[in-house]
């Protein structure tokens, strides 16, 4: 059975496969097949859909359409809007699952589908493959034809009104100078109007979308031009979002970049200070720096790993019952809020601490001391079992006896690219660099 579905959902460039126009139709055809085994059947289910502004989003959600409608279900579209406010709706509109078309950071020639069901989490790798199961039976296929016309719906309102709930008393912060970057992508529907709703002076950057901008030297992944913006301006903050929504990077006043790591720190401290912190715990992927489990400990509270991706990080937080997770790259989950990242929401829990502390951004992140991390990334031809390869084999079990216990040596492939990506945290930066280029060069020779 061939796997469509990453640790992100499905991912490709657009137009080929699995994002190739008859592989996504059957893809929507399979979600209704497999939803409807799973339900038992009996009533028509209804589907949501959210976009970000890549040129191709418009015929993916068609032919999506086209899917879903073959089998008799029912699909409204809500347009351009976050990840997150597609997880929002599905819940709270009660729609049987969700489906977002994005490739978040990544750059406009590539696409996405991510499915949530309807209590607005992520699927279970366990329903992915069934419905992966679905589609690599021949037997059937999606009757040709025109494509149906998909309802549309402003979902806007309700998800502002939702995500405001994380900041009570925003006019605490007065008239706050705030600069966003909305990454030419989904949060250009929302970022602005809500944080001048709050009373804020804010100023906003990458917010033109045409298609093939998104991402595009700005957002998350390209924060330098926000940096420089708050620090020439005299801004208190900057928030970079990515191209879909679900995560945001800080600037402080200083121009200073301020990632997941810092972010959920600071937050897991304040909340465990009013209580609202459950089991003491969070939950961050393997990425995360040793030096936030360290500062977690210091206070009382347990750092949770698991593997990189949101939806395993949000597996974990419903299996312990706890209140917060995320990742370095700006992923954070607030349960009380969604079971999924939320870079708005996350903005506005940081903008409370602010708040509720009097401090400044800068002074809260100087909390986390992080050690030298050094993460290199290598193509690869095929994915093999690492151990099984004795010269990548050998190296990693030096490295590992070099670090000594005083730092990570974290191996893996990409889950969606074609990548080894290799990450060593220690206490000399040169030495480790050293140590990732050592490894990568025997990955090149064998898998590259």
């Amino acid at each position: 059975m061939r796997r469509l579905f990453g640790t992100d959902g499905v991912r490709g460039k657009a137009g080929t496969y699995p994002l190739d126009h008859e592989t996504v139709a059957r893809l929507g055809a399979a979600l209704v097949r497999a939803m409807r085994a799973e339900s038992g059947g009996g009533r028509a289910l209804r589907f949501i859909i959210g976009r970000d502004t890549r040129e191709s989003g418009d015929w993916i959600e068609r032919e999506l359409g086209r899917g879903v409608h073959a089998e008799g279900a029912a699909i409204t579209t809500a347009g351009v809007i976050p990840t997150p406010a597609t997880a929002y709706v599905t819940r709270a509109m009660s729609f049987d699952a969700g489906l977002v078309i994005s490739a978040s950071h990544n750059p406009f020639e590539d696409n996405g589908i991510k499915v949530f069901s309807g209590r607005g989490e992520k699927f279970t790798e366990a329903v992915e493959q069934q419905v992966e199961a679905i589609i690599d039976d021949a037997s059937w296929q999606v009757p040709a034809g025109g494509l149906p016309p998909v309802d549309r719906t402003d979902v806007v309102d309700a998800y502002i009104a939702h995500t405001r709930l994380a900041f009570p008393n925003p006019g605490r912060l007065g008239r706050f100078h705030i600069a966003i970057d909305t990454a030419n992508g989904a949060t250009t529907t929302v970022a602005p109007r809500l944080f001048k709703e709050l009373g804020y002076d804010v100023t906003v950057i990458g917010d033109e979308p045409d298609g093939r901008n998104i991402n595009l030297n700005c957002g998350s992944t390209h924060p330098e031009r926000l940096a420089a913006l708050v620090k020439a301006d005299g801004f208190r903050m900057g928030v970079a979002f990515d191209g879909d929504g679900d995560r945001a990077i800080f600037i402080d006043h200083e121009g200073r970049v301020v990632d997941g790591d810092a972010v959920m720190l600071m937050c897991a401290r304040h909340m465990k200070e009013q209580g609202r912190l459950s089991g003491n715990a969070i939950v961050a992927t393997v990425m995360s720096n040793i030096g936030l489990e360290i500062a977690l400990r210091e206070s009382g509270i347990e750092l949770v790993r698991c593997p990189v991706g949101d939806k395993y990080v949000m597996e974990e937080m419903i299996k312990r019952g706890l209140s917060m997770g995320g990742e370095q790259s700006g992923h954070i989950i607030f349960s009380d809020h969604l079971f999924t990242g939320d870079g708005i929401a996350t903005a506005l829990n940081v903008l409370r601490v602010l708040a509720d502390t009097g401090r400044e951004l800068a002074d809260l992140a100087s909390q986390l001391v992080s050690y030298p991390q050094v993460l290199v990334n290598v193509r690869v031809r095929e994915r093999k079992e690492l151990k099984s390869i004795p010269a990548i084999a050998d190296a990693m079990q030096r490295i590992e006896e070099r670090l000594a216990g005083q730092g990570r040596l974290l191996v893996r492939y990409s889950g969606t690219e074609p990548l080894l990506r290799v990450m060593i945290e220690g206490r000399d930066q040169q030495e480790i660099q050293a140590w990732a280029r050592e490894i990568a060069d025997t990955v090149k020779q064998s898998l590259g």
